[in-house]
């Protein structure tokens, strides 16, 4: 072992040239897959918010209602309803519970301060399956619900638009045209998740839904330049939570031809989490296998790398090889001590190439804000990857050098 390792120091810039290649190819493995798994884990997380036992039944405006649109004395009647809620909430038995929501987008005005907020009516269920953390005061209540109480929770992007300068909570908010008592504030997450968009966003309002449908109604009129738009739609989202996981998908089947009974156009969607869990889970181990063999490929270059500098240092060795032969080492010896070259090329390639692997990601997350996760299996496969690359690119190599002929080795100049 430590002939193999005094030959490679002897030739410093020859070994450090030749494991260059495993140090790119083990690099870029390490990298490829941390960017993957952060890619992936931000997706996985943004809907594992909304509840592996969750199903969202939204409106949509359909095809009908885009095409008459322009139709100025026209009103659009579309979307889910209260019925549909009663019925949901009491047919499936594996609903254990459903939430309504009513939303509009309101000015929202204290003192000189304002803000487009979205207007949220609801129940206190809402909280139960939207979990997010509340920072000041408390949320609904069924006792806001029953005694028709004008009172809203704020997320906390509005708080801090509108409330920076004031006391939190007990201010009169006003939301269009009426007036809000500021019961709570609580954290919101907004965006999307895969194609389905999260049920809350950074400037909610939540109110109690049928203080809404008294104070708002059913019916929005939208006016622009030169027209007018009236819509009436109930409900604009219901969704329910399920009792198990297995459950899910056939209830959301079952929801789907119930709706379908009861519309005659299609002015909804049904939502999955769980469905889309599963294939973003399935897409995320497609792109570490294709990003994991595009980067194996220059772990393969840099293999045949070293293979071809030890094929050449054989043939540069065999006089040297030939004496070991003849003062009485054996074939085993000689594959041995190229297979430790060898191996120990790759190995130090792979240890430097892990941490410019690692290094990199974290390059990446500062200076573009993507995530990125380094996991164990990241760091461990390249490196036994490349410690298999050492060996098989060096056995052919070490089984020549050990196959020399002593004579002709000693008549080698």
């Amino acid at each position: 072992m430590a002939l193999g390792i005094g030959n490679l120091l002897l030739h410093k810039l020859r070994s450090f040239l030749t494991m260059l290649g495993v140090v790119f190819g083990v690099g870029s493995v390490v990298a490829m897959l941390s960017v993957g798994e952060g890619a992936s884990k931000e997706a996985l997380e943004q809907i594992r918010k909304l509840g592996s036992n969750t199903i969202i039944v939204s409106t949509i405006k359909s095809a009908e209602e885009q095409s008459t649109t322009m139709v100025h004395s026209h009103m659009s009647i579309y979307g889910l309803t209260y019925d549909d809620f009663s019925r949901i909430s009491e047919t499936f038995d594996s609903v254990t519970e459903a939430v309504p929501a009513k939303i509009i987008t309101k000015e929202a005005r204290l003192g000189e301060k304002s803000l487009d907020i979205r207007v949220v009516g609801t129940t206190s269920g809402w909280f139960d399956l939207v979990r997010r953390p509340v920072l000041a005061g408390r949320v609904l209540l069924p006792s806001d619900l029953a005694q028709q109480s004008a009172v809203a929770v704020l997320t906390e992007y509005g708080a801090r638009r509108l409330l920076a300068t004031e006391n939190t909570i007990g201010q009169n908010l006003r939301i269009g045209g009426d007036y809000f008592e500021v019961i709570g504030i609580v954290k919101s997450e907004g965006g999307m998740a895969g194609n389905i968009q999260i049920p809350d966003q950074r400037v909610d309002a939540y109110i109690p839904i049928n203080v809404a449908r008294l104070y708002i109604g059913d019916v929005v009129t939208r006016r622009t330049a030169g027209s007018r738009e009236r819509e009436m739609v109930e409900l604009h989202q219901i969704i329910t939570e399920v009792d198990s996981s297995e459950n899910v998908e056939p209830t959301a089947a079952g929801i789907t031809a119930m709706l379908s009974r009861f519309h005659n156009k299609k002015d909804y969607t049904v939502s999955v989490p769980l469905a889309l869990l599963r294939q973003a889970e399935a897409t995320k181990r497609t792109f570490n296998i294709v990003l994991g063999s595009i980067a194996c490929i220059s772990l393969l270059v840099g293999g045949i790398g070293i293979m071809n500098i030890m094929l050449a240092s054989v043939t540069e060795r065999t006089r040297e090889i030939g004496i070991r032969r003849a003062i009485g080492a054996k074939r085993k010896q000689i594959i041995v001590q190229f297979l430790i070259e060898t191996v120990v090329l790759s190995t130090a390639g792979g240890i430097i190439g892990i941490a410019m692997g690692v290094l990199i990601p974290v390059v990446i997350t500062q200076l573009a804000g993507m995530p990125t996760v380094i996991t164990p299996q990241s760091i461990v496969l390249p490196l036994v990857i490349s410690l298999g690359v050492g060996i098989v690119f060096g056995l052919y190599p070490a089984v020549r050098a050990a196959r020399v002929d002593p004579i002709v080795a000693l008549r080698h100049e």
